[in-house]
């Protein structure tokens, strides 16, 4: 079986969510498996350092997990339309895998949770795509051809998966944004698939 790494960093819960679905969508893929990883959260003081493993959810990522993956899908919340710092913290470590092209030529998705409509989603997206061009990754997105992504009214674009949480965080993840999710995990695996088949 290959992997697809799907790494993300959650705090409330609902990119961790897309996260599963992503997952789930990648498993829909034969001969392909989803490995879930998260990053830590960054504290401002630098003496402070987060516990070996979580208490709960994904394990922490690591280096051989980049090594290891036939594919990469990458999620965070919105930071004023950004990616939340401890995936940009975890990817400005990746330098020796870029030096040595460990992610060059495989496909990667990007997925985003936000409190709002227009709360930054689509430049987060992007965002998260910036370091993975550099790292030589062929970036995989959402075509219009997907019905959900012409019938969405929360969550979804032609960047990747998304939700629109509310600014409570009152609102579940919608069955549009379920699919978008799914769909772009199964995206990211079965190019992975036809890759590594020489297809």
């Amino acid at each position: 079986m290959s992997e697809i790494l799907v790494l993300y960093y959650s705090r409330n819960g609902k990119t961790a969510q897309l996260a599963r679905l992503v997952a789930r969508g990648v498993e829909e893929v034969p001969g392909m498996t989803a490995r879930l990883r998260s990053v830590p959260p960054v504290a401002p003081v630098t003496e402070t350092s987060a516990p070996p493993e979580p208490d709960e959810g994904a394990p922490y990522v690591t280096l051989a997990d980049l090594r290891d993956c036939a594919g990469l899908v990458l999620g965070s919340p919105t930071r004023f339309g950004n990616m939340a710092a401890p995936l940009k913290y975890f990817l400005d470590s990746t330098v020796t895998d870029w030096v040595s092209g460990t992610l060059a030529g495989k496909p990667a998705g990007v997925f985003t949770s936000t409190s709002t409509q227009h709360g930054g989603q689509e430049t987060t997206l992007v965002s998260m795509m910036l370091p993975l061009l550099h790292h030589g990754m062929l970036i995989v997105g959402i075509p219009y051809t997907e019905a959900a992504l012409n019938r969405t009214r929360g969550g979804g674009s032609p960047y990747g998966a998304s939700h629109v949480s509310g600014t409570s965080d009152q609102h579940a993840i919608d069955e549009d944004e379920r699919v978008l999710a799914r769909v772009l995990g199964r995206r990211v695996a079965g190019i992975a698939s036809r890759l590594e088949s020489g297809a």
